[in-house]
């Protein structure tokens, strides 16, 4: 049982009435309908929706490049191949948010993407790094297998399940609007997410 339930029985309990659980109605879509290349085709459009510039290409130094970026915090398990020539990749050795704020933007992996809200997964994988790393610089460049891209929310959280790392969900560049409705992006995270999916699909 959870803290929760335990609360809530002992309420009951010292209550005198327990009468049994009422089951939640669980009537949403849980597993989607689309074939990959539907499922893909969602995501980048959903995900372009947001603002977030979306490239579909194996090439990932290529589009790296193309950003203009000189210096980008390279977690542990992002592939060589994916950094340009003539971009400096900096090792995070427990970089301050100070130091973060001083390169370029981040290159990291994903764990999966949602189609239907156009949402990246992070669990701070070896690919993906820890969470300041992209919440702090100004620019995510960020790799997205084909593969991974999976229809509905819940079969995102269904494929989570046994994950025990932070998770953060991207769904596009920082943004935020102030009363006036007036859209300010980079208060809390990068002005610029590039995201780059890989794989045919």
């Amino acid at each position: 049982m959870t803290a929760r339930e335990v609360f809530l029985a002992r309420v009951r309990e010292a209550r005198g009435d327990s009468p049994p659980p009422v089951p939640v109605p669980r009537a949403y879509r849980r597993v989607g309908a689309l074939d990959l290349t539907e499922r893909v085709r969602l995501f980048c459009e959903r995900a372009g929706e947001y603002r977030a510039r979306v490239e579909r290409s194996d090439d990932v130094a290529g589009i790296v490049a193309s950003t203009g970026a000189r210096r980008l915090v390279v977690p542990a398990g992002v592939p060589d191949e994916w950094l340009p020539a003539g971009v400096e990749a900096v090792r995070d050795t427990a970089l301050t948010p100070r130091e973060l704020d001083a390169v370029d933007g981040v290159l990291t992996g994903s764990t999966l993407a949602i189609a239907e809200t156009g949402t990246i997964v992070l669990t701070a994988a070896p690919a993906e790094g820890r969470r300041a790393l992209t919440l702090v610089p100004d620019l995510h460049v960020c790799v997205v297998a084909a593969g991974t891209v999976v229809e509905l929310v819940p079969e995102a959280f269904a494929a989570l399940a046994g994950v025990r790392r932070p998770l953060t969900l991207v769904s596009g560049p920082s943004a935020t609007s102030d009363i006036e409705l007036d859209r300010v992006e980079g208060v809390h995270g990068p002005r610029r997410l590039v995201v780059v999916v890989t794989g045919a699909a």
